[in-house]
């Protein structure tokens, strides 16, 4: 299997791995590095720029920088794994205490997975049927 069959395999592996854990994703567009192709695009986190590796030897710096640069505004995640292995997520330590403290994700740009439907894409309601729902 060559390294592009590879990435490809590894960023479906990534997709299924989020909506396994409630999150509706796909694969990016693939045609350049930019914070409108991610490796892996999740509505429900759109604050979140996703770089996907699966390689036995990582320079997980290159893949930090790659992402970095690749994110814009949003926030930079390395995702990956060695083969048989658990999925990895790596970030900045800033973005970890940002999320410690609850100041990350911005207020809004996040879609709690308990919001979701059974497809992994939010839930709506409309004003009738918010209007029809209990108070209590």
């Amino acid at each position: 299997m060559n390294s592009r069959e590879k990435g490809k395999r590894g960023e479906r592996q990534w997709r299924d791995e989020l909506r396994a854990n409630g999150y509706a994703a796909r694969r990016g567009q693939q045609f350049s590095g930019s914070p409108d192709s991610p490796d892996v695009i999740c509505d429900a986190l759109p604050w979140l720029h996703c770089e996907v590796k699966c390689v036995e030897r990582l320079n997980i710096e290159d893949a930090m920088e790659q992402a970095r640069r690749d994110a814009g505004v949003k926030t930079p995640v390395v995702a990956h794994k060695r083969n048989h292995r658990r999925w990895l997520v790596t970030l900045d330590a800033e973005t970890f205490f940002q999320l410690l403290r609850g100041t990350l994700p911005p207020e809004g740009t996040c879609v709690p997975a308990t919001a979701l439907r059974a497809d992994g894409f939010p839930q709506t309601t409309t004003k009738k049927e918010q209007s029809n729902e209990d108070p209590s």
